[in-house]
């Protein structure tokens, strides 16, 4: 059984992140050009989420899966995932129960051999290719905590006005 720990932490690191900058909507800076402002990073997050889900749910049914993050960095798809979720309160719970679903099956309900099963993979980030190839099923999940969740925590507290502090 893999340890989901970190995973929860890395999503708590960001809900707070999330939230605090969400408490300083009115004075946080408008993003540079080129980046997202808060609810494009947590719409984002939720696509990368979704398509988690949707890889780890197939192995778990035993059916062929990909894994392929193009759509979660799609502008017309950021911005329906912001109407539909009802805004950043509504991203924020829905990236919390996305991450209480990806621990519950990273944790005890798949299998050692599930959560290696290889998924072929492509990751795209900004227009660059970070992977292309197959990764099992766990490195998508430990690549969540490690480096997807830390790098948008990051980036939404880049929106926080100079001297705003950290997440709470």
């Amino acid at each position: 059984m893999m340890d989901t720990t970190p995973l929860a932490d890395a999503y708590r690191t960001l809900l707070d992140a999330a939230a605090t900058v969400a408490d300083a909507a009115d004075t946080s800076p408008v993003p540079p050009d080129g980046e997202w402002n808060a609810e494009q990073i947590l719409a984002h997050v939720a696509l990368v989420n979704a398509a988690t889900l949707t890889a780890a749910s197939s192995v778990a049914a035993g059916a062929n899966t990909t894994y392929d993050n193009r759509m979660a960095q799609d502008a017309w798809t950021i911005d329906r995932v912001i109407t539909l979720a009802g805004g950043n309160a509504g991203l924020r719970e829905r990236i919390r129960l996305q991450g209480d679903a990806l621990c519950a099956l990273g944790g005890p309900a798949l299998s050692d051999a599930e959560l290696d099963t290889p998924v072929p993979t492509l990751l795209l980030s900004k227009g660059t290719v970070l992977v292309d190839r197959p990764m099992p099923l766990r490195d998508l999940i430990t690549g969540l905590a490690a480096v997807e969740l830390p790098g948008h925590t990051a980036q939404l507290l880049a929106l926080l006005p100079e001297g705003a502090g950290a997440a709470r």
